[in-house]
């Protein structure tokens, strides 16, 4: 049965190839993302792309009213805009902290607030959250990016429970490392703060291991999760969370049962 699904962050990596398997299946997609030039492909192969920040209120309204008015509902909201902001609390300044937190939460709950209406009085409705195995986990360098990952994992699971009496789904993925621009990211964060962090040291091992990352695709192809989204879209009763992609469920697991010190010890031993 063919669905309307809206899409944030859809310009590239996981979004974007999601997608286009979501088009292929018969869907019916709207893609958002502040690049348009970045989705015509979409549109060829007949989606609709539209663009819209997520911290931009009329943004939102403008997408979610022209969605109603083509469409007359929302089947799926997948909150997958989002980014990594990294460095040093030491060196990050709090104006860029808070940028992260208004794109991966509050940019989040805008969109969720104006479609949850619809999906209510339809008593029917899927929203899929994109936190990261990162929500569970932690990495020095990366204290505002994983608080904002661990925000996410509170404010669905609240999310699920409000929702639960209207036959709403709320679900969380959980990405290990995947092959999108998430690394590149992180490596123009650090080339910001520059070489007179005392952090300096530790911050070129972890590009570099970034690098190595890329360079021997380490990584997790972003079909994956395009795999994972159909799954989930297709499923009555999807399951609450679904941890896919390369380190994903051992890195979880380790964090679960380790304990801290052992977990800090491990996580250590790579920087």
């Amino acid at each position: 049965m063919s669905k309307v699904i809206l899409i944030t962050g859809a310009s590239s990596g996981m979004g974007k190839e999601a997608a286009k398997k979501l088009i292929e299946a018969g869907h019916t997609v709207y893609a958002v993302a502040r690049r348009m030039e970045q989705m015509q492909d979409l549109k060829q192969m007949g989606g609709i792309p539209m663009p819209m920040d997520v911290t931009n209120e009329q943004d939102i309204d403008r997408v979610v009213q022209t969605i109603m008015q083509q469409q007359g509902k929302i089947d799926v909201l997948w909150n997958n805009a989002g980014y990594g902001l990294y460095g040093a609390v030491e060196d990050v300044a709090l104006s860029e902290a808070r940028r992260q937190f208004e794109v991966n939460i509050f940019g989040l709950a805008a969109i969720t607030q104006k479609v949850v209406p619809y999906m209510r009085k339809a008593k029917a409705g899927t929203i899929i959250n994109t936190s990261s195995m990162g929500g569970k986990i932690y990495f020095p360098m990366g204290a505002w990016y994983h608080a904002s990952k661990h925000a996410l994992e509170g404010l669905s699971d609240c999310l699920r429970l409000e929702l639960q009496p209207f036959n709403i789904n709320v679900v969380v993925l959980e990405p290990g490392l995947i092959a999108t621009e998430f690394g590149d990211v992180l490596i123009d964060g650090f080339a910001k703060i520059g070489k007179q962090s005392a952090y300096t040291g530790m911050m070129d091992r972890i590009a570099a291991g970034i690098k190595k990352v890329s360079q021997n695709n380490e990584a997790s192809k972003p079909s994956v999760i395009a795999d994972t989204i159909l799954k989930i879209i297709n499923t009555n009763k999807p399951k609450t969370r679904y941890r896919v992609g390369k380190f994903a469920k051992p890195m979880v697991w380790m964090r679960t049962y380790l304990g801290d010190r052992m977990f800090d010890k491990i996580v250590m031993t790579q920087v």
